[in-house]
């Protein structure tokens, strides 16, 4: 699933992210290991709340890297396709 995360269509962020598991429109989060666990932690919560699943890497450099932006990311979340 983190091959997708690079192309697929994705939201960045700690407050993009928490709103789009709120909308139900996420396939699955990705968290920063060296992220603050307060945030992340609660994201977390939230994520398991909504069964949505969650992937921890290990930095917020990496994650941002993979999303294709040039700074580091706390979390991300990839976006359920349309049909």
């Amino acid at each position: 699933m983190i091959s997708r995360l690079h192309k697929g269509k994705k939201v960045v962020g700690f407050k993009q992210t928490r709103k789009a598991v709120c909308r139900s429109d996420t396939e699955a989060v990705f968290l920063a290991e060296d992220a603050d666990p307060e945030l992340t932690g609660a994201l977390e919560q939230l994520c398991l709340e909504r069964k949505v699943p969650v992937e921890r890497l290990a930095s917020m450099k990496e994650l941002g890297a993979l999303c294709g932006i040039s700074v580091g990311a706390s979390a991300a979340a990839l976006l359920k396709e349309e049909t």
